[in-house]
């Protein structure tokens, strides 16, 4: 993928809408564009898995597995965005995250947009800011998820 294909496919991404065309420039550089096939587990929760994904196109699921269950924490499509925790260097993923179907995604490096946000502080700020919102969501979608599973209402209902 050239630099100039990587920005097309960024403009389009929700992921980039306050970005500035410098800041779009930027995360173009820092692209590759991967593809995961169906029901392919891209990483496991735990893993040091270091890259950050634009969904292009594609369903994945956002997962914890626990021992002979897998609970689904969210269903992203193409125009989200998953493994934010790269940022975090060595940390872990918090998330296993599965292909439901033929997925097309750009794939970023942790360590290069960690250099790329301490050497531009503008594309740092709105990156992280893009960020911290993405983090926000996960933390909600899984919030919902532990509503419905433990909530009094559900258990009436017989879930």
């Amino acid at each position: 993928m050239t630099t100039a294909t990587a920005e097309q496919a960024l403009r389009k991404h929700p992921f980039v809408q306050t970005f500035g065309e410098p800041q779009i420039a930027k995360l173009a550089a820092l692209a590759r564009e991967v593809a995961f096939e169906r029901d392919q587990v891209i990483f496991r929760e735990g893993d040091d898995c270091s890259e950050f994904y634009l969904i292009v196109s594609g369903l994945v699921a956002l997962e914890i597995a626990a021992p002979g269950h897998t609970f689904r924490i969210q269903t992203l499509r193409g125009g989200d965005e998953f493994g934010w925790s790269a940022m975090l260097m060595g940390r872990g993923k918090h998330f296993q995250a599965r292909a439901l179907e033929r997925v097309h995604a750009l794939a970023f490096q942790g360590a290069d947009l960690i250099k790329a946000c301490q050497e531009d502080a503008a594309f740092g700020y709105a990156f992280m800011h893009r960020l911290l919102e993405v983090v926000s969501e996960r933390l909600q979608a899984t919030r919902l998820q532990l509503l419905d599973m433990y909530s009094p209402v559900a258990k009436r209902a017989g879930a």
